[in-house]
């Protein structure tokens, strides 16, 4: 028999799941306590029962944001793996979409805040080398065997940058091409197995 979780435990669910589409959204500094106690419906002066600091929140809300990433992306992968494609084109074709040039607040967390990363406490700073860990991880397990050792770190520094400069350049055509340019070229160079 499963045991319901507590409202202690369901209350800090909300809590992560509103920090971690705000640090996605807004940025480490554009996150404040008393806003996402605000957004997730609770009084500020709950914050504490939950956190020590606002850094072990954010450590917290960055690695709950990459499980929720982890998830979507298999989810999808699965879908364009039924369609035939191989995990690497899934993964490629899915990271570099264009719903994920508009889709910040529920994307990748290293994309929308990589350059923000090293200026963070140290515990945040772990929280995001993890993350970074984790994409690298990802993309080994797609590419096909016998791929050159080192790949699957440049292949996953192509696609954090290729997404970082499309939103640069915003979601309109010259920021879908950017992407667009960069799944062609990824899928050239490492995919064996195009679908027919």
């Amino acid at each position: 028999m499963e045991i319901a979780p507590s409202r202690k435990a369901l209350t800090h669910e909300r809590i992560l799941d509103t920090a971690a589409r705000a640090i996605r959204r807004a940025g480490f500094q554009g996150v404040g306590v008393a806003d996402i106690m605000k957004e997730a419906g609770l009084t500020h002066g709950g914050f504490y029962a939950h956190f020590a600091s606002r850094d072990a929140l954010l450590a917290e809300a960055l690695a709950h944001a990459g499980q929720q990433s982890a998830e979507r992306i298999a989810k999808g992968n699965a879908t364009r793996e039924a369609r035939g494609a191989s995990p690497f084109r899934a993964l490629i074709e899915g990271y570099l979409s264009e719903r994920h040039l508009s889709g910040t607040e529920n994307g990748c967390a290293v994309a929308a805040l990589a350059s923000e990363m090293p200026r963070q406490s140290p515990d945040v700073r772990a929280a995001a080398a993890q993350r970074v860990r984790s994409l690298m991880a990802l993309v080994q397990r797609s590419l096909p065997t016998g791929a050159a050792p080192g790949s699957a770190a440049a292949i996953a520094s192509q696609m954090v940058g290729a997404l970082q400069l499309a939103r640069a350049l915003g979601d309109n055509a010259e920021g879908k091409a950017l992407l667009a340019a960069n799944r062609k070229a990824l899928l050239a160079a490492y995919d064996v197995s195009p679908p027919g």
